[in-house]
């Protein structure tokens, strides 16, 4: 179906594009000769004639034309008026665009053609599809990245990777597919809590065990940093509560650990500590200036403490307390053959000490109690020992002794001190019975010495079972001497069953 064409619009409307499409033409190329004018000018008519814009423009012109008698019709609101200005407006810059196009695609055309531009340029060239070159008209005209950019370019042509070496800052790096991957343990840095907390029970164990590798070995394991002299504070403080045993293992400890897990400053430190907390340390042990006393010139005597540990505090010291503990150290260490002396500082504790000592200690504790008669002073004596294990000689020299001795007297004296040892619980039953029948076993040897033994041995038995310091079983089992009953002159001196 033909439209019907408005002459007087459509003859305006191609001047309009002509005239916008040889404006942007002369612009851009002022040198442009005549014969292109006249090409262009020929486009333009063919493009008219061939009715590009003839149907688009006469639909646009009826629609304007309508809204004109509209508009004089003065049947429009203000509304309505605002949205035609604005659909105007836009048309009016689709129209723009579609020529702006259009002109430069013509105008880059001919110029490259017609002109003779230069055919490296980008500007002289038709556009090829998937060219890398750049298109903006800017630069020497070259691929963008020497070519070696862009999607799915693993860069340029020829080039040859190395092998990188990696980062372990990159956030792409990762530690498993890297070759062979070593793990370490890392272990945070106690506080003084937790170091408290962790030490306690080792040096408890320790005090048990006696081994001090052990202790070595659980002290690896802990990272105790810059608080590593608060290991022998605390030791020392722990075994200031205990017994003579404990700060002998103590002292040996301090000696083992300088040089592999701890160092002479670091022990220094520890005592320089302990000093300034003895006051609070003398509310529970009121004896602990002597004991750190003793400590110091033990851990000196050991080479675990500096000789010039005690230069160090002359004239300095405020404490009374810390002054009484380092002329504690000092006598010691003036003693003759101090090395010897200070290597028995403590005794010799617990089950560490030699049979033979042991049973030389519970001799003369006997023989002390029989002169004096202080069951207190016995029983200190016997638990300074530290040998709950070891009772059973002090019975068995016991009963020994009233065998040997002349009188009543030793017997009731003997009875008093077993039967009080028994009711404080400081001598078990096994302990006494283990005593009493080592005594039953040795009495034919101990009746070549001693004629009466056997009757001495029952009577003894006999006020012990009284006083309930031994058992009745025990009492019965105790060995009787058999009487030789001899028959008369004229039976030939046979002995008569």
């Amino acid at each position: 179906m033909l439209l019907e064409f408005k002459p007087l619009k459509i003859a305006r409307a191609i001047t309009l594009s002509q005239d916008q499409s040889l404006g942007i033409v002369t612009d851009r190329h002022n040198n442009l000769n005549s014969a292109m004018a006249t090409e262009v000018e020929t486009w333009t008519t063919v493009q008219k004639h061939d009715g590009v814009f003839s149907f688009d423009n006469d639909v646009e012109v009826d629609e304007d034309e309508a809204a004109l008698e509209a508009e004089v019709n003065g049947s429009w609101t203000p509304q309505e008026k605002a949205l035609h200005e604005a659909r105007l407006k836009a048309k009016a810059k689709r129209r723009m665009r579609k020529s702006s196009s259009r002109s430069e695609s013509l105008s880059e055309s001919l110029s490259g053609e017609l002109a003779g531009g230069d055919p490296n340029s980008p500007k002289g060239k038709v556009p090829v599809p998937n060219d890398r070159k750049s298109r903006t008209g800017k630069g020497r005209g070259l691929p963008k990245k020497g070519g070696a950019g862009g999607k799915g370019v693993w860069g340029a042509a020829g080039m040859v990777y190395e092998d990188e070496e990696l980062d372990v800052k990159d956030p792409n790096y990762d530690a498993i597919e890297q070759g062979d991957t070593v793990y370490a343990t890392v272990v945070p840095e106690l506080d003084e809590k937790e170091l408290e907390k962790a030490v306690n029970p080792i040096v408890q164990e320790y005090f048990e065990h006696g081994d001090t590798k052990e202790v070595q070995m659980l002290l690896k394991d802990l990272n105790l940093g810059h608080h590593k002299y608060e290991f022998s504070s605390l030791a020392v403080s722990l075994s200031l509560e205990g017994k003579a045993s404990h700060r002998e293992l103590t002292s040996r400890l301090l000696s083992d650990l300088v040089g592999k897990e701890l160092s002479e400053s670091d022990m220094s430190r520890a005592f320089d500590k302990i000093l300034k907390e003895l006051p609070d340390l003398i509310l529970d042990t009121p004896e602990a200036p002597q004991m750190l006393g003793q400590f110091i010139a033990r851990a000196i005597a050991d080479h675990a403490l500096p000789m010039s540990f005690l230069d160090r505090y002359k004239g300095k010291v405020d404490c009374d307390h810390a002054r009484a503990a380092l002329d504690r150290a000092a006598v010691l260490l003036s003693m003759k053959r101090e090395m010897v002396r200070l290597d028995n500082v403590w005794g010799v504790g617990g089950g560490l000490r030699p049979v033979k000592h042991l049973v030389k200690e519970m001799n003369l504790l006997l023989k002390e109690y029989l002169v004096s008669g202080e069951l207190t002073e016995a029983e200190r004596c016997l638990r300074e020992l530290e040998v709950p294990h070891f009772h059973h000689e002090l019975v068995y020299e016991a009963v020994v002794m009233v065998l040997e001795s002349k009188g009543d007297t030793a017997i009731k004296m003997m009875c008093k001190l077993l039967q009080a040892f028994w009711k404080t619980g400081l001598i078990t039953v096994d302990q006494m019975n283990r005593g009493f029948q080592r005594v039953y076993d040795e009495l034919p040897e101990i009746t070549l010495d001693v004629p009466h033994a056997h009757s001495i041995m029952e009577s003894f038995v006999d006020l012990c079972y009284q006083e309930s310091v031994i058992t009745k079983q025990l009492r019965d089992t105790c060995p009787s001497r058999g009487r030789k009953r001899f028959v008369s002159e004229g039976d030939g001196g046979l002995i008569k069953n």
